[in-house]
């Protein structure tokens, strides 16, 4: 018993220990969105002892303070969402980038109490040639834990303004050539034009 005791008190001493730290280090408050390795959510509560945390599905996690490793804030002073935007190949990419722009400074300008930019959105440029679609980054700087639903709006405006601007989003899409049993016979014999499936953008061909 006089072990048992010993190991729980110093498990007990450890996690006061830990929360007393975190508390006066100011790692995280009630409200913030944190990432605790086992758990990732909203905190509910801060102790002493133990954690707690809701994530997004409604679970509520009770994390003794001695076993949080490592913390990730995600709503500390301010909050970065950022956008990868597909387009397709043969898309003109000023314009694309030009209307992504404008989108994200137009809500910079409102000011939504739920989408707060607090500073000028930045085009980064082209990010990725992908297999069927160009890719482009926006980073709009937010108040703390409004990255999410700023992103939303985001999207949802960009949407609307592409289907405006004719900018097509792109799908998966393949190239399929077809070939004659005669064609096979004949190895100098070229494939004919086959048929292709997919619309406009970049793709992968398969040859059959």
């Amino acid at each position: 018993m006089g072990v048992a005791i010993g190991f729980g008190s110093q498990a007990l001493v450890g996690d006061l220990l830990s929360g007393i730290f975190m508390l006066i280090e100011d790692q995280y408050g009630v409200g913030d969105v944190i990432d605790a390795g086992d758990a990732t959510g909203t905190v509910e509560s801060v102790g002493l002892r133990t954690t707690r945390i809701r994530d997004v599905r409604g679970t509520l996690w009770h994390i003794p303070n001695g076993e949080i490793r490592r913390v990730g804030n995600m709503s500390q002073v301010w909050a970065r969402a950022i956008l990868d935007i597909d387009v397709a190949y043969d898309t003109d990419l000023d314009l694309a980038m030009e209307t992504i722009k404008g989108v994200a400074d137009g809500l910079w300008e409102e000011q939504l109490e739920e989408a707060t930019i607090v500073e000028e959105p930045v085009i980064s440029g082209v990010q990725n040639f992908g297999a069927d679609a160009v890719t482009i980054r926006l980073s709009v700087r937010t108040e703390p834990a409004e990255q999410w639903s700023t992103g939303r709006v985001l999207r949802k405006r960009i949407k609307e303004a592409f289907d405006e601007a004719g900018i097509e989003i792109p799908f998966p899409q393949r190239t399929v050539w077809l070939k004659s049993e005669a064609d096979q016979k004949d190895p100098v014999k070229k494939a004919g034009p086959g048929f292709q499936t997919g619309s406009r953008g970049g793709g992968t061909d398969d040859s059959e």
